[in-house]
Parts: structure tokens; C-alpha cells; sequence
């Protein structure tokens, strides 16, 4: 497939960990629905189509059935349901530098016993033993750039009964993934799907949805959207969709074409590009390869000549961090070397 042209990119963007860039068609499908909002030219129903194909497309990409997928804003407001149907006493396991919005759900709960349990990534899978009834992580780590060993992770969940509850925030739309094992896996699309953001999309498993509570029910989770907007009469949808929070029109109008594109390119594709542009920039820095898109690295006075050089990446947990996307090109990762070259 031929994608010049698709993205506008000014040069030195390595930045997608924090927000992707809209490919063509998200973005001008994002101004069409503007225009029309504008005046009053159409109602809400058109713009809502675009919710129905975000999330038929995340199924897809994940080997999911469309039923089992749910939509939302945030990340933490999806956990809600599953952390509310932990029993009392339980216990989570996470990562030591996991992103808090997969951790403050649980922790909030510290009143009913729910203790976080948090270790280095590379204990991870040794964590996971009897005691634990639930792991909340992130399918690649959003500091380190590390990608979680996924497959370990659900087989030693599943050796001692412990829900597995993934993020794919920094994953999904360069990492292939399936839902193969996993009772939840839910990402914010404006990282890597490269979508506005405001539209998040989950996975839960049947077994998973048996044990929750659509805390967040509203009309939208109606099995019958249209006659669900008055009265005290509640037949929710017997999927999934139950778990719907009311979804914000414009950033479904602008998901919807960015995943049906990326599903186009094809996720292995695209990792193979990302990880090619990533292991060179590691090699530039000495660095030995690596399987992830993102590279964290500490490296003294790199963020001042980033920004001298008009260069945008971001720090976390006090390192560097550069991720490299499908429009990302060797001339980003030339000049973000000549730009790190005297501190080398």
C-alpha cells in the first residue's frame, strides 16, 4: 500500500508515545463532521456511525468478537467496572513504573482490603503465584519502552486462576496482539491508533463481564439506544455494550478511519518500520536492539539539544524518550543523532 502523502508530519516528530499524528482520512473526516456541527447541518446518528466502525475495527485488530468490545474515554474510567467487582482483600499485581491509570483504580479501593502489589517488570511473571487474583499492566511500558512478555504473563495467571487485565495504550497500532488468554485489554486511541483524543476501547471477556457491574450505564448502554432515553424502564445490551460510557462524537468520527487504515497497512508492516527506524537510532547511541517502537535512555543535556534543534520527544522518570511511528522517517532518526552527537 502506498501511504506517501498520508500524514503531514513536520520533521522531528518522536513524540507519538505522547499523541499520534492524524493520517489524511481521520482528519479530514474530523473536519467534515466539524463543518456540519457548525451549522446544524446533519444530526448526531451520521457522526455515531463512526463509533460502530471504531469498534468493529478494534476487534479486528485484536482477534476479538465486536460483541465483547466496549467504548469510552479514559483508560481509568474503563477499569471502574472490574476494580468495583474485585472482592474484599484482593490482591493486584503491577509493574513498579506502570502508568497510573492502571493503578489508581485499584488503589482506590485500599478501603476494602484491595492491596496493590507492585514489583520490577523483569519480576514480574515470578509475581504471579498463588495470592494474586488479579494483574494490571501495560502490554509495553509507557517510561521504559519495555514490551511486556505477554504470553508468560497469561500462562502463569492462568496456572493460579488470576484475572489478566492489559494495557495496550502504548501497544495497539504497532504491536501485534490478541486476546488469546486475556480477560481485559483496553487502550486510549490517541497514542499509536493515532486518533483524537477521547475515544477508548476495551475487550472483555465473557467470563469477565459475568463478574461486572456497568457502574457507568447510561443510554447508550441500552440494548435499544433510541428508546432509552427517558423513564426509570432499563433493558441494557446483553454484551459488552453494556459497559458503554456515551461516546464523544468527534474523536469516534476521527478513530474510526485512522484504525480502518491502519488495519489496511497492517500491524506487522508497521512494526517492522517502527522497530527498523527505533534499533537505529539505539545503534546510533551505542544501544543494543531492542523489540520495542519507544526508546528511553539516559542521556545529560539530550532534552536541551532536542530542543535546539527543533526536535520533539519527551522525558519521563527522568530519561529521554523517543517512539518512532509509521511516519516516521531515517532523516528523523539522522537528526536526532547529529542533534545528540556532542554528548556522545
Amino acid at each position: 500500500m502506498d501511504i506517501a502523502g498520508l500524514w503531514d508530519p513536520e520533521p522531528g516528530w518522536l513524540n507519538t508515545a505522547s499523541y499520534g499524528l492524524p493520517p489524511k482520512p481521520a482528519w479530514e473526516a474530523l473536519q467534515a463532521a466539524l463543518a456540519d456541527w457548525r451549522v446544524g447541518r446533519t444530526s448526531w446518528e451520521p457522526w455515531d456511525e463512526s463509533t460502530s466502525r471504531a469498534r468493529e475495527s478494534f476487534a479486528r485488530l485484536i482477534g476479538a468478537d465486536a460483541a465483547d468490545v466496549f467504548v469510552g474515554s479514559t483508560v481509568s474510567a474503563a477499569v471502574v467496572p472490574i476494580a468495583a467487582a474485585l472482592p474484599d482483600g484482593a490482591k493486584v499485581l503491577t509493574d513498579d513504573v506502570e502508568f497510573t491509570s492502571n493503578v489508581f483504580p485499584w488503589q482506590v479501593h485500599a478501603d476494602r482490603g484491595i492491596e496493590v502489589i507492585a514489583v520490577p517488570g523483569s519480576e514480574l511473571v515470578a509475581a504471579i503465584k498463588p495470592g494474586i487474583d488479579l494483574v494490571a499492566v501495560s502490554a509495553v511500558q509507557s517510561s521504559t519502552g519495555v514490551v511486556l512478555d505477554l504470553p508468560a504473563v497469561i500462562a502463569a495467571g492462568k496456572e493460579i486462576g488470576a484475572l489478566v487485565v492489559i494495557d495496550a495504550s502504548q501497544a495497539l497500532g504497532w504491536l501485534p496482539m490478541r486476546i488469546d488468554g486475556v480477560d481485559a485489554l483496553i487502550a486510549h486511541s490517541y497514542k499509536w491508533l493515532m486518533s483524537p483524543r477521547g475515544a477508548t476501547l476495551g475487550y472483555l471477556s465473557p467470563r469477565l463481564q459475568e463478574r461486572c457491574r456497568p457502574v457507568a450505564a447510561g443510554w447508550y448502554a441500552a440494548r435499544d439506544v433510541h428508546g432509552s432515553y427517558y423513564g426509570p424502564v432499563m433493558e441494557l445490551d446483553p454484551g459488552a455494550r453494556r459497559f458503554d460510557q456515551s461516546p464523544a462524537w468527534f474523536s469516534f468520527v476521527g478513530a474510526a478511519p485512522a484504525l480502518e487504515l491502519i488495519e489496511q497497512i497492517g500491524v506487522d508492516t508497521i512494526n517492522r518500520h517502527n522497530l527498523d527506524l527505533a534499533n537505529a537510532f539505539r545503534a546510533g547511541l551505542g544501544l543494543e536492539p531492542s523489540n520495542s517502537a519507544i526508546v528511553s535512555t539516559s542521556l545529560p543535556g539530550a532534552q536541551e539539544a532536542f530542543a535546539s534543534a527543533g526536535i520533539r520527544a519527551a522525558v519521563r522518570d527522568g530519561k529521554l524518550r523517543a517512539s518512532f511511528h509509521i511516519y516516521s522517517t531515517d532523516d528523523d532518526v539522522q537528526h536526532a543523532l547529529a542533534a545528540l552527537k556532542p554528548l556522545l
